[in-house]
């Protein structure tokens, strides 16, 4: 009896022995007059070919590139087709038409680290943040010109002059210059020494609030009203209340050189507009005050709601 070549068993019918069938499926017939049925189990593998080491179909005694990758197309000489030339071969490659001199995984996909749409290699602003309209190069669209790009500005359309938060929406000024644009006097009890005209350090905040307004808006006319309690003559304190409100204007024009001087005007009324009694201490204080009043909102008209927010560089 020959030995077993192959993966299988020949049943031999009326003998003891066994035998390799040479046709798979078949029943034969031996010499010796012994029937034959061939029991053999196919192999699932394909044999490898010891000519063909990388298996491309190409014998390495012809393959140009030994080592292609297992799956790879490759032509005749055995090296791997790369059609959209991004290094990934084509029967590897599952994005097949990648644009040129993208970034590529190892799939042969592009890779978009910022998610904008455009692939890594090719974006020239690879920090898009995420919700950005960008361009063909990837770079963040912004029709405004606010800083805040397109499809992320909640406020399109803004002026290029104002300041924006991070939605892309004007911020509105402090609310010492929106009462003073509402057209309400806005008052503040500024502190000088007794009896003079000399502001005191701790009163300069206030008069800042209101000189950071009037510095970015040179056309508003605004009057400073000096005021003071009835304590004293009353020609004593009109001729201060006149002194007080020049003071706060020379504070203001020397301070914020945008400001025109021609248009403060420092009137002193006296002790003649109380706000509160003068029979206790805590109102006289409220009375002795300076007031800014917005003269022109009229002449200003839609400049005036414009004011309403920051300008961009405050």
């Amino acid at each position: 009896m020959k030995p077993i070549r192959a993966l299988g068993l020949a049943l031999v019918i009326g003998s003891a022995s066994a035998a390799m069938a040479t046709d798979p499926g078949r029943a034969t017939e031996s010499t010796s007059n012994e029937i034959i049925y061939d029991m053999t189990v196919p192999w699932p593998f394909r044999e490898v070919n010891k000519d063909d080491s990388d298996g491309d179909r190409v014998l390495d005694r012809n393959d140009a590139c030994p080592g292609t990758p297992r799956g790879a197309i490759v032509d005749a000489n055995g090296c791997p087709l790369d059609t959209d030339g991004d290094g990934v071969p084509d029967g590897i490659d599952r994005c097949a038409e990648t644009p040129r001199g993208a970034m590529v995984d190892r799939h042969g996909c592009p890779q978009d680290s910022d998610g904008d749409g455009i692939a890594d290699g090719l974006d020239r602003c690879a920090r898009t943040p995420r919700g950005a309209i960008v361009d063909a190069h990837g770079c963040p669209q912004d029709s405004d010109g606010d800083g805040v790009a397109d499809g992320i500005d909640e406020c399109p359309g803004t002026s290029t002059e104002l300041a924006v938060n991070k939605k892309g929406c004007p911020v509105l000024i402090g609310e010492v210059g929106q009462q003073f644009l509402d057209g309400d006097a806005v008052a503040f009890n500024i502190a000088f020494s007794s009896g003079k005209a000399e502001i005191q350090p701790s009163s300069y905040a206030f008069l800042d609030s209101v000189g950071v307004v009037l510095n970015d808006w040179p056309e508003a006319k605004v009057e400073i009203g000096g005021h003071t309690d009835s304590q004293g003559a009353a020609t004593f304190n009109q001729q201060l209340s006149e002194k007080r409100a020049q003071a706060v204007k020379d504070y203001l024009t020397s301070k914020y050189k945008r400001i025109r001087p021609r248009n403060l005007t420092p009137v002193g009324y006296g002790e003649s507009q109380p706000v509160a009694t003068n029979d206790t201490p805590e109102g006289r204080a409220r009375n002795r005050r300076v007031e800014f009043r917005l003269t022109n909102a009229s002449e200003l008209g839609k400049d005036v709601e414009t004011k309403r927010y920051k300008k961009r560089n405050e």
